[in-house]
């Protein structure tokens, strides 16, 4: 699952699939951003960025307030969104 992570575009992908999976259970978009918030603050801790993008985002992430990082992750997730509607159009 590491070597997953290594590769922008797949971990861009798991992070979309995770982001759908929430929206077909049901979850409001404020809960999917909690959640991955959660979990950004659990690979902040616990994973190696695999790659310069990765990297950067740690970098933003540790300096970063709360409230800043809420953003970021919205941020994340609506550019998520927005390749995913480019690749359906």
């Amino acid at each position: 699952m590491v070597e997953q992570f290594s590769d922008w575009d797949k971990w861009k992908d798991s992070l979309r699939k995770a982001i759908e999976l929430g929206q077909k259970i049901g979850f409001e978009e404020e809960t999917i951003v909690r959640i991955a918030r959660k979990i950004g603050d659990l690979l902040n801790l616990h994973a190696d960025p695999e790659n310069r993008e990765q990297r950067l985002i740690k970098e933003l992430w540790d300096v970063a307030d709360e409230a800043e990082q809420k953003i970021l992750t919205k941020l994340i997730i609506k550019m998520l969104k927005k390749e995913e509607a480019l690749v359906k159009n």
